[in-house]
């Protein structure tokens, strides 16, 4: 299938271009980058040397509309001004948030702006979303952070294991997940050997993202506290999600709930007991690893998830819901194995 890429200049445009160049079933044919067009797709992705002597194009609505499926790669606030003019026959995996929320509150809370609109939401692994992916022309791909904490919460949830009212999340991200422009805070020598929260006191975008995706399993209004930390590390996700149970079980009962929500799952393995997840073990991969344990001091549910931000937190993923859309093994392209 003609495929196009919009906004392969930045870290999850380079890795939809890495991946995708490899697809058995969807073949480049065109890749964008807006400021940086006219350069040199190795001048920006060095380790893409299949594409030596490849430029970059502008982004032309008329050349899109040549592929069969295109990926948009776009801050938030661009995706949804350009898929408005691109034709209906072309399928759409939006990687920005333009169409994730479905609350116009939420989104002009979170993101300010005009609201877009909700897409079929891009988490295959959740309760009916992979049908709706598969009959969908476009979808909107999740958010990293959101993909990690949605797939740690979403078996306790659906067996009624945990209060929904009251869950706490804190993951660590790699500095891929700010994106490519320039900031202080992301130089080398500010990052190196130090962490930070930031987005502190529950005001990080993604939050009512988390919401929603895990109020559609329970029906009600869950409520998340989530606390994102800035890692040295170029890349990947490490979420803990506890929450109180409400139900009287050990750490056994609840990894046989989690393997057996997970069981056709390709993409996120419930470890053995006592194994945790690493970051290294899914960087490169579209896996997300997930362990979990019952404090029994305090009652509280334990979970731990792994993901690649690049990974399953965006371009592997992406791959993953157009592979759904046009009807191809959800795993083709992305059997990729992590680092160690």
């Amino acid at each position: 299938m003609k495929t196009g890429i919009v906004g392969g200049s930045g870290y999850a445009g380079g890795e939809l271009i890495k991946l995708l160049s490899i697809h058995p079933n969807f073949e480049i044919s065109y890749i964008c980058a807006g400021m940086n067009a006219g350069e040199e797709i190795t001048a920006i992705h060095p380790h893409l040397f299949s594409f030596a002597g490849q430029k970059f194009s502008q982004t032309d609505v008329s050349e899109i509309n040549k592929c069969e499926i295109v990926f948009i790669a776009l801050p938030h606030g661009e995706s949804a001004k350009l898929i408005s003019q691109i034709d209906q026959k072309v399928k759409v995996v939006d990687l920005g948030a333009d169409f994730r929320l479905s609350s116009r509150e939420s989104w002009e809370k979170y993101y300010g702006g005009e609201y877009a609109g909700k897409l079929p939401y891009g988490l295959p692994e959740i309760g009916d979303n992979s049908r709706e992916i598969a009959a969908a022309n476009k979808v909107a791909n999740p958010g990293c952070y959101a993909t990690a904490i949605a797939l740690a919460a979403a078996p306790a949830l659906a067996s009624s294991l945990i209060d929904y009212e009251d869950i706490v999340a804190v993951a660590a991200s790699g500095t891929t997940g700010a994106g490519r422009s320039a900031k202080v805070n992301l130089l080398g020598s500010e990052v190196m050997n130090s962490l930070s929260s930031y987005k502190f006191g529950g005001v990080h975008q993604h939050t009512p993202e988390i919401e929603e995706t895990l109020s559609t399993i329970v029906g009600s209004q869950v409520r998340v506290s989530f606390t994102p930390i800035l890692a040295p590390m170029p890349r990947g996700i490490l979420a803990t999600v506890t929450a109180k149970l409400t139900k009287d079980c050990d750490t056994k009962e609840i990894h046989e709930i989690y393997s057996k929500y997970y069981l056709d799952g390709d993409f996120v393995e419930v470890l053995p007991l006592g194994t945790l997840p690493t970051t290294a073990s899914v960087n490169g991969t579209n896996k997300a690893a997930i362990a979990v344990a019952v404090d029994t001091h305090t009652n509280r549910l334990i979970i731990s998830c792994a993901i690649d931000n690049l990974g399953k937190g965006a371009a592997g993923q992406a791959i993953q819901n157009a592979n759904l859309m046009c009807g191809f093994s959800q795993g083709a392209g992305l059997w990729q194995i992590g680092v160690k």
